[in-house]
This record gives structure tokens, C-alpha cells and sequence, in this order.
């Protein structure tokens, strides 16, 4: 009896030190990614790494093969593309139990840096490029105090522009988030099932569209 009660003795200290240890990620954006996990006091670099470097390079001298795989990534899309009315629905949809499980957490998670800079491209509809830029103003400016209250942010810094000569947008910067495995855990279990029916109905929506005419051949 004495050794069943040191096993779960030790079981329950692993446990409990596995949810206080702190996991995350850092990403440096722009031109090109960077990313490193962070587990506990270890740092793991994971992009970009020397296999994706080789990969580009067979890229390179096989251009003919490289565009074939991309035709056929085109042809056959794994996931849609939402469109905004689907990323606000589902903003409508997860922001109140993710909101609820935040504030459970006391401020569990940590973003630090938090550096962004977004450049809206408005050469194609200037007119929905400007809207879209004073939505995302506003967003910030109603998101970021809650945001605040409920995570750990020391010095948040966001630049969103607009560039009417750009038709493309463009995102810049670095971000670093970590977490308690517990606090991940409690957030999951609050969100996953808003999150699960929002992608069922998701789906089921897209399935409903009718498929997009395919473009006569000469």
C-alpha cells in the first residue's frame, strides 16, 4: 500500500509540473519565417532548417516539376479559403468562451515581443482596402484593452498602414507567446467544442456552394 501511495505520490508531481512548465513559440515575420519552440528553459529551432534548404534547391533545378506540384495544389485545394464574413462568424462564435477561459487563467499567458506591421494593399479596391483599414483600427483598438487585462503583454506595438500602389498585403514582425501546459489545457477544453460545430458548419456550407465553372480550353 505504502508504494501505491509513492507512485501516485510521484505521478502527481509530475503532473502538476508538467502543466506549470512553461511552452510557446517565437516567430520572426516578413520576407521570410523564422520560428523556434520554446519548452521550458529550452529554446528548439525549427525554421527554417537545412532540409528546407535542399528541398529549395531541387526546386530550383527542376522548375518544370515545381510547377507541376503547384498546378496540381491549385487543382486540388485540401481546405477552402474563408472568406471575411466566415473569419467573423467565427470570431463571433469563439471569442466569448475563449474570452471566459482567459479570464479563468488569470493572465496565464505571456506574449512578449509583440511587434507588428501591417501594410494593407489597395491597388485593386482602394475603396474596400480603406474600409478594411478602419475595421482593423477599430478592431485593435477594441481588442487590445481586453486582450490586456486578460494576458500578460508588457509592450505591445502595432502598425497597421495602407499602401494604395501595393496589391498584396504585407505583415512584419515578431511574436513570442508562452504558456503554462495547464492553462493550454484549460483554454483547449473551453474552446474545442464552439470551435468543433463552427468547422462542422463550416464545412457544410462549403459543401453546399456550387463548384466554380472550370475555364474552356482552346
Amino acid at each position: 500500500m505504502t508504494v501505491v501511495l509513492w507512485i501516485l505520490g510521484i505521478l502527481l508531481a509530475l503532473l502538476v509540473l508538467l502543466c506549470l512548465t512553461r511552452v510557446g513559440v517565437y516567430a520572426v515575420f516578413g520576407d521570410a519565417l523564422a520560428l523556434d519552440a520554446k519548452i521550458g528553459p529550452f529554446r528548439i529551432h525549427i525554421l527554417p532548417g537545412k532540409k528546407q534548404d535542399k528541398k529549395r534547391e531541387k526546386r530550383a533545378k527542376k522548375p518544370k516539376e515545381a510547377e507541376k506540384s503547384e498546378e496540381k495544389a491549385e487543382k486540388k485545394p485540401c481546405f477552402p479559403k474563408p472568406s471575411m464574413a466566415d473569419i467573423r462568424e467565427a470570431v463571433s462564435v469563439l471569442w466569448p468562451p475563449l474570452k471566459r477561459a482567459l479570464n479563468r487563467t488569470r493572465r496565464g499567458v505571456r506574449i512578449h515581443p509583440m511587434d507588428l506591421c501591417v501594410t494593407l494593399g489597395g491597388q485593386e479596391d482602394p475603396a474596400a482596402a480603406a474600409q478594411l483599414y478602419g475595421e482593423a483600427h477599430a478592431g485593435v483598438w477594441a481588442v487590445m484593452p481586453v486582450l490586456e487585462r486578460l494576458l500578460v503583454i508588457p509592450e505591445p506595438h502595432i502598425h497597421i498602414g495602407i499602401d494604395f500602389n501595393a496589391s498584396e498585403t504585407k505583415v512584419e514582425g515578431e511574436l513570442g507567446v508562452t504558456a503554462r501546459v495547464g492553462t493550454l489545457l484549460a483554454v483547449g477544453a473551453t474552446v474545442a467544442f464552439p470551435a468543433l460545430k463552427w468547422f462542422l458548419r463550416y464545412r457544410k456550407k462549403q459543401k453546399k456552394q456550387p463548384p466554380e465553372p472550370k475555364a474552356a480550353t482552346a
